[in-house]
């Protein structure tokens, strides 16, 4: 397992396994794909039992020798068959995706999802249906192929093709990915009527209705393993390592665009069939290398691409079992098969992360990233300019809107003169103002922690599952209980965050706090608590699913100040707290070693810190719902600008902070008034692209 995950940089089998030299074992082998056949088979012949309507194993059985009832044959042919068809195509086609990825990156942790193929392949589909045109079935297949195709190529260029280790490449896809879903997200609050439906959809549901668009992918899936088995030979060499690769005849790569391209065409019909059915192109192949470790010649691409497309199908099929098992039959209509995908998907990803071996290059881009010491004039002229830059954001977002209002009708406001309309129109935006600013600031006090005990400039508070832990308690106590007073909703926000922030703490503990490992757990516990969060509004609200997508986007919308008083006061007592710590966070941004020389306590300070960054973030997420990429992009500026000591960061990034949340909040409230932006999904738009250029950056361990 240290191998697998370890490979990327080191030439040498790392994904896979090299051509061996010994004849493979036909027996094992024959019984591991038999054995796996079988899996299927029964999967199968479980799933057709299953559904809302009243069609037993007994009338199943019956129709497979042409004695059931018109009723029963109509249930199986429209709907049951249709759904079984479309999860053993899925399965297949992002099973081979996953194979084919992981070979080209040498990464283990190469997929659809990390490579952000799903992310831009949904965009495409969800951007056509925004337009309100009905296109034909390949045009729009062709349009997710080509959004696939980019955000995957983005992906591979700033990781160097995983070559930087699984750490970068996972938060590459994730920055990308990031991005895309922000952009997705626009568009289905923007476009609520023409894109209903598309938000369960957008987690992968391989519900059906007829057969149609499984039997139009299924000749595209099929050319796509074609041509992947046609290059089994060359992926077999360029396991080998590049260079062994190019002295065998091999053009690396040619290989490496033509792999890529199939690999995203696979992944891109399954998503134009079924959505992004998350984690299947992870799990399958991860599952079946683990497998060909203890099975001679299953590690050869002949066979391993193969046995990945059958893994495929029993972790979609399995999945989908699972789901109609434990709900009742409507609820696992609406439930998409995408959300138990994702979460087993996210408990491997944590699992192969802890079994991950520091390599540092956290450290080395922490250590480069904190920035050139600045004289203190700097640094007051720059403190001079974010206040001054924040007093015209408030005074923006107090003026700007659906409707303008003056200077001198704040004047009036403030002495209590104000008409009624501009009294009502700034009773709304002072809320909403404040809370921008204040939420802003805690995230950015949060990453500033996040970053400096994790000794890694590109983490922050929703990369490690912190926020999107918060927004799982708040979002599930907002739709339990209707009308919940702030507190109680805060307590709940709180609690998701500890136990997310708990958890990720202590499976990454294992042998040491290692900083790639924090991240990479972390990531799987977001990508396990956001598909946990669709789980809720699904089951819960189904009907009400934009006000969770509202919340879910991050939003100021309908703000009072009593819905201010947890962040205020989280600032108020972390916000010390935090900053009396200085020293030790310039310290801990350092190295393992350099603390405990200088008598550092480091895991009581580390768990203190980030305890106080989880508790910052829950309460930033009940003002504002879940907001991303304030907390990476707020320190990371305010290092450049004012050096690495955190006492001077740390007051210069929450400015920051404030001011990129009241700005993205005012022009959400402004571009399209009177429709609006949430908040969350502008700093996600303007912070992407930021984080994207931190990785380009900082390619080859070059800091950033």
């Amino acid at each position: 397992m240290t191998e697998l995950m370890n490979g990327p940089t080191t030439p040498g089998p790392v994904t896979s396994v090299s051509p061996e030299p010994v004849a493979p074992a036909r027996g094992r082998l024959g019984a591991v794909f038999a054995g796996t056949l079988l899996a299927v088979l029964v999967l199968g012949a479980v799933h057709l039992t299953q559904g809302t309507a009243d069609v037993g194993p007994l009338e199943v059985l019956r129709s497979l020798v042409g004695a059931s009832s018109d009723e029963t044959a109509a249930v199986l042919i429209s709907s049951r068959l249709p759904r079984l068809l479309a999860g053993v195509l899925v399965g297949v086609a992002l099973g081979a995706a996953g194979a084919v990825l992981q070979s080209v990156a040498r990464n283990p942790l190469a997929s659809p999802d990390n490579l952000a193929v799903n992310a831009g392949a949904y965009v495409t589909v969800v951007g056509v249906a925004a337009l309100g045109v009905t296109v034909p079935f390949y045009l729009q297949g062709g349009l997710a192929f080509a959004g696939g195709l980019l955000a995957a190529g983005l992906v591979l260029v700033i990781s160097r093709g995983g070559s930087d280790g699984p750490t970068r490449l996972v938060l590459a896809g994730s920055a990308v990915m990031l991005a895309l879903h922000a952009l997705t997200m626009v568009l289905l609050v923007l476009f609520e009527q023409e894109t209903t439906g598309l938000f369960a959809w957008g987690s992968g549901s391989i519900v059906q209705s007829g057969s149609r668009t499984v039997a139009l992918a299924t000749p595209v899936v099929v050319l796509g393993l074609a041509v992947s088995m046609l290059l089994v030979r060359r992926l077999d060499l360029l396991a080998l390592g590049d260079d062994a690769a190019s002295v065998l005849g091999i053009d690396v790569r040619r290989t490496r665009v033509v792999s890529v391209v199939v690999a995203v065409l696979l992944a891109a019909v399954a998503v134009t069939v079924a959505g992004p059915v998350g984690f299947v192109g992870l799990a399958a192949p991860v599952i079946a290398r683990l497998v060909g470790r203890k099975v001679p010649g299953l590690g050869r691409h002949a066979l391993l691409l193969p046995f990945s497309a059958l893994v495929g199908v029993v972790v979609v099929l399995g999945a989908d079992v699972l789901l109609r098992a434990v709900l009742p039959a409507q609820a696992s209509l609406i439930v998409p098969t995408g959300v138990v995908t994702t979460v087993l998907g996210a408990v491997l990803l944590v699992w192969l992360a802890r079994r991950l071996r520091d390599s540092g290059a956290g450290a080395r881009g922490a250590r480069g990233a904190l920035g050139r010491p600045r004289s203190r004039a700097r640094v007051v002229v720059v403190v001079v300019v974010l206040v001054v830059a924040l007093a015209a954001a408030v005074v923006a977002g107090l003026l700007l809107g659906d409707r303008i209002v003056l200077l001198g009708d704040v004047a009036n406001w403030v002495s209590g003169t104000a008409g009624r309309q501009v009294g009502f129109a700034l009773d709304l935006r002072m809320p909403r103002v404040l809370a921008a600013l204040l939420a802003g600031a805690a995230l950015a006090l949060a990453g500033t922690v996040v970053q400096a005990v994790c000794r890694n400039p590109l983490a922050e508070p929703s990369l490690l599952g912190v926020t999107s832990g918060a927004g799982l308690g708040a979002v599930t106590m907002l739709l339990l209980v209707p009308g919940v007073g702030i507190w109680p909703m805060s307590a709940a926000a709180v609690a998701g965050a500890v136990v997310v922030f708990g958890g990720v703490y202590a499976l990454s503990a294992r042998g040491g706090l290692a900083s790639e490992r924090l991240v990479l757990v972390g990531i799987g516990a977001q990508a396990g608590t956001t598909a946990l969060i669709s789980l809720v509004v699904l089951i819960v609200a189904p009907w009400d699913v934009n006000l969770a997508l509202t919340w879910l986007s991050g939003s100021t919308y309908g703000r009072s100040m009593a819905q201010l008083l947890p962040v205020a006061l989280a600032l108020l007592v972390l916000t010390p707290l935090v900053a009396v710590s200085g020293r030790q966070l310039d310290v801990l941004a350092l190295d393992e070693d350099t603390p405990r020389v200088l008598g550092v306590p480091v895991d009581r300070a580390r768990l203190v810190l980030l305890g106080a960054a989880a508790l910052t973030t829950a309460a930033a997420v009940c003002a504002v719902g879940v907001i991303g990429f304030v907390g990476l992009v707020a320190p990371h500026a305010a290092r450049a600008l004012v050096g690495a000591r955190h006492r001077r960061v740390l007051p210069v990034a929450m400015l920051l902070g404030a001011l990129l949340v009241s700005v993205a909040d005012t022009l959400g409230r402004v571009v399209i008034a009177p429709g609006q932006i949430p908040a969350g999904l502008g700093t996600a738009l303007l912070g992407a692209p930021y984080f994207v250029w931190l990785l380009w950056r900082s390619r080859g361990g070059r800091a950033t």
